[in-house]
């Protein structure tokens, strides 16, 4: 039996369709004229097998396979570069680092040498100027070592641990809220001050045990743990540890002082902070013009990043500036409150090549204020003021190398 099939037959369809030669001799058969017993009888389905052509009514087979992309296209070197999600969370997280390492280690030196200088009732040169302060600071160092200058500050890690953690406690244990919405009301802002200052009054013998650490002269100090602050600060609490002189007020008269300090500073950092963010967002939007949404996309990048992150941390800094000036004269106060009858000696901020002791009989914080009005004049609650500025001015300066740093960097990106 002769087969049937034309030789033009190539499985896809009748040559006969397009070359004349052919069609004399055979008919195309197309699907409109066939009927559907026809088609079932000699059409299947192909299986749905991934990465073949299932076509529907209308589409072309194509003749040829599509070229793949070569590589070096303008579709590969974008998919190539880093997304700008990464870029914003890895600029985030550099800049955070840089301004928390300021704040709590390189400017540590100038936390130590002011609370010296504020219960040190024996000073005649009161370094309301940096350049006083950075003198006997360079002879501290120059006499004791670099060390001198860097005491107790892994008790201050410990100090700020016990805070949050305490604050996160007694959130989780009582309706007090920790954070405030935007819909707040008066009840709520009452709830959440208690909450901190019931907070400032647990993490408060801690706190003095830290204060201790940073004032004490580095000739007369052993070396302490980071853990001997919770040890020290529990025996302040039971009245246990090494005796303490009779003057040592106890915590219950250093309540007041603490929780008001506190709670102030709070009050006054959050609010410089949440206005200068206003004003910096409103400039930011009133700023924004077409010339900034060009093809410049680089440039686009590092300016969202720094529209991004750097209006809080200059918020921040704001906060924490007014805050510290504001209440830098309770704070002489509270210092020299927590430091009275621990047997404390600190270094001469005079001059820096002597120690000296602390021997105050204060009865309670009216009684200190009156005291270094009387003694020390108006100028007594500044003292060691200058270190203030080396320290903000030292954390300025951080921020502004890290923000030309990171838009050098994202714009080569």
């Amino acid at each position: 039996m002769s087969s049937r099939r034309p030789d033009s037959f190539d499985g896809l369809g009748y040559r006969g369709r397009e070359d004349p030669s052919y069609a004399g001799g055979y008919s195309g058969r197309s699907f409109n004229n066939s009927s559907s017993i026809d088609l079932q009888h000699w059409v299947t389905t192909p299986p749905d097998i991934p990465g073949s052509r299932n076509l529907h009514f209308g589409d072309s087979t194509p003749q040829f396979e599509t070229a793949p992309t070569q590589a070096g296209t303008g579709d590969d070197v974008q998919s190539a570069a880093p997304p700008p999600d990464q870029l914003n969370r890895f600029a985030g997280f550099g800049i955070g680092l840089a301004s928390l390492f300021t704040e709590n280690v390189l400017a540590h030196p100038c936390i130590v040498f002011r609370r010296q200088c504020q219960i040190n009732y024996h000073a005649r040169c009161y370094h309301l100027s940096p350049m006083t302060a950075l003198s006997v600071m360079y002879n501290v160092t120059k006499t004791q070592g670099p060390k001198a200058l860097w005491k107790g500050m892994g008790s201050t890690f410990v100090v700020q641990g016990v805070t949050l953690g305490t604050e996160g406690i007694i959130s989780e244990c009582t309706p007090l809220p920790r954070e405030l919405s935007h819909k707040w009301n008066p009840k709520q802002i009452v709830g959440h001050l208690v909450l901190k200052g019931l907070t400032y009054v647990v993490a408060m013998p801690f706190y003095s045990a830290s204060l201790i650490e940073t004032v004490q002269s580095e000739i007369i100090r052993d070396n302490p743990g980071i853990l001997d602050c919770v040890k020290e600060g529990v025996g302040r609490l039971m009245g246990l540890g090494v005796p303490h002189s009779k003057r040592l007020l106890p915590l219950w008269r250093l309540v007041f002082p603490t929780v008001l300090h506190g709670v102030l500073h709070y009050i006054i950092s959050s609010s410089v902070q949440k206005l200068v963010l206003y004003f910096l967002h409103r400039r930011n939007r009133s700023d924004t013009s077409p010339k900034r949404m060009g093809p410049d996309s680089g440039s686009e990048t590092v300016q969202n990043m720094l529209d991004a992150y750097f209006p809080e941390l200059i918020a921040s800094f704001a906060a924490s500036l007014c805050a510290d000036v504001f209440l830098f004269p309770l704070e002489t106060v509270l210092h020299r409150l927590h430091v009275q009858g621990t047997r404390t000696i600190i270094d001469n901020t005079d001059l820096g090549f002597e120690v000296l002791p602390i021997n105050t009989q204060y009865e309670g914080m009216r009684d200190c204020i009156n005291v270094i009005c009387r003694e020390e004049g108006t100028m007594g609650f500044y003292k060691g003021f200058g270190t203030v500025a080396i320290q903000y001015l030292l954390h300025a300066a951080v921020l502004q190398i890290t923000k030309m740093i990171y838009s050098t960097l994202l714009q080569n990106a």
